[in-house]
């Protein structure tokens, strides 16, 4: 199972996902200016940031939106850099939170778990139905592939809809996070984790430990760290003796040479140094 990967890239390399959620802006000028197009201006940045930091990072995780917003330009930077993180043996997380039934979903899965498209793990919206989760299960069972199904989220409006109360007496949330534990039950891999996994935010910390205990099989994509409020502590208790999730950040690794006097002409270096020390933080605060 895919997700016996990820286990172990979390053992030897630590929680951090670097999210390579890449805006042309990003790019310092003395990378963009040698490059023929925006798309190459890109891929070139990710290119530099996955070589600096593939050994102290779990996984990365790529965000569909930023690559779209360039045309086709970006799509082609967007596969080469999925291409490029599995080239180099890492576990690579295309965030594309698809949410749909039937022939739909069978066509997404297809797009984005084969060919020029394909990753490790997909990100998914359940709220349409759990419908929308079965056309990708196959993939999961037969093709070594892994999903993770938003639970509950980062961002403030998450209270909106997913702190609902149910007639079960649960937040919707909870109703959520607990059928994909036991949808995952199939996909159990050797760590004892599923390659069904669950996006839960860290910014909630108070409903933290129950989330870990309630969901005892569900292997965590963990956003909200850094730029979003997040901090190790917070993340600390969605973890299990430190495994259990990896804990996305993009903006802080990205747009970590702003805040460094080595400058733009170092900014792999200035990746690999905030990686580290985001890795040490969240390693003590478990500890």
């Amino acid at each position: 199972m895919i997700v016996d990967k990820l286990y172990d890239s979390v053992k030897k390399r630590g929680n951090v996902c670097v999210g390579l959620d890449t805006d042309l802006g990003y790019v310092p000028e003395s990378t963009a200016g040698s490059c023929k197009s925006a798309g190459d201006a890109v891929f070139e940045f990710n290119r530099n940031i996955i070589d600096s930091t593939c050994d102290v990072a779990a996984c990365y995780k790529v965000q569909i939106a930023y690559y779209e917003a360039l045309g086709i330009d970006g799509i082609r930077a967007y596969s080469k850099t999925l291409k490029y993180v599995r080239s180099r043996g890492a576990v690579v997380i295309a965030d594309i939170k698809r949410g749909d039934i039937a022939k739909t979903a069978e066509m997404y899965a297809r797009a984005h778990f084969e060919g020029d498209f394909e990753s490790d793990f997909i990100t998914l919206n359940p709220y349409m139905g759990f419908d929308t989760i079965e056309p990708y299960l196959p993939y999961v069972m037969n093709e070594n592939k892994g999903l993770f199904v938003l639970v509950r989220t980062s961002n403030r409006g998450a209270r909106d809809l997913q702190y609902a109360d149910t007639q079960k007496g649960k937040k919707l949330y909870e109703i959520v996070g607990e059928k994909i534990n036991d949808m995952g039950k199939k996909y159990i891999g050797n760590c004892g984790y599923s390659s069904l996994g669950g996006v839960i935010g860290c910014t909630h910390r108070e409903e933290g430990s129950k989330l870990r205990k309630d969901l005892d099989t569900t292997f965590f994509l963990i956003p909200g760290y850094g730029a979003q409020g997040g901090s190790a502590d917070d993340v600390s208790v969605y973890l299990e003796n430190g495994n259990g999730g990896v804990v996305n950040s993009s903006r802080g690794i990205l747009l970590a040479y702003k805040k460094r006097e080595k400058g733009e002409k170092n900014y792999g270096e200035c990746a690999r140094e905030e990686c580290i020390k985001m890795r040490n933080a969240i390693w003590k605060s478990v500890k």
